[in-house]
């Protein structure tokens, strides 16, 4: 019992610092690597211009329908004011082609709105069309085999992460293929 009493306070005290084992991240790369697409989309510069696009048509669309509505409103107050003065057939006829006007434009704004949505599906799907050639090429920087969405991982070592690596180098490209379409487009200079 002496014995016990004696060794537990000497496994109580702190180790030596200089024998205690360094804190050092790991340097582990797999053959499996993660990515968080969504951040990846979002914090990329052509995910946010899509972004920036998607916004500023949301934005003239919402300025077109409160003008519409405005519009329709006053036409709508038009068409009760001078109902007194009308006919109940004729009243009914405004009125029917009146209720067919607000149908057809809900219709054709409704079309805007889902052609609005489209402009962030195509975004995705042409982000993905045009980043594969730099997610190629950090696998092959890496020595991976495969990059898994980090939503379908359940756990793994943040070093297998690359989503800053991609963003970096996704914005890398982009900005290479934006600089080089700008500079075709640009006007020759002149003899």
């Amino acid at each position: 019992m002496a014995a016990v009493s004696v060794a537990m306070p000497a496994m109580a005290q702190p180790l030596n610092p200089q024998t205690a084992p360094q804190q050092v991240e790991p340097q582990l790369r797999s053959p499996i690597l993660t990515l968080d697409t969504e951040r990846l989309y979002a914090e990329s510069l052509f995910g946010q211009d899509v972004r920036i696009e998607y916004d500023r048509q949301g934005e003239a669309l919402a300025a077109q329908n409160r003008q519409i509505e405005a519009d329709l409103t006053a036409e709508e107050q038009s068409l009760t004011e001078a109902r007194a003065a009308m006919e109940p057939t004729d009243f009914r006829a405004a009125a029917d082609a009146f209720d067919a006007k607000v149908q057809q434009i809900r219709i054709e704004q409704d079309a805007k709105q889902e052609d609005l949505q489209d402009i962030l599906t195509r975004g995705r799907e042409q982000f993905l069309v045009l980043v594969t050639q730099d997610l190629i090429g950090l696998m092959a920087e890496t020595g991976a085999a495969v990059i898994l969405d980090r939503r379908s991982v359940f756990l793994s070592a943040g070093v297998v992460d690359v989503t800053d690596e991609a963003i970096e180098r996704v914005n890398d490209g982009y900005r290479a293929r934006r600089d080089a379409a700008q500079g075709a487009n640009a006007p020759a200079s002149g003899n």
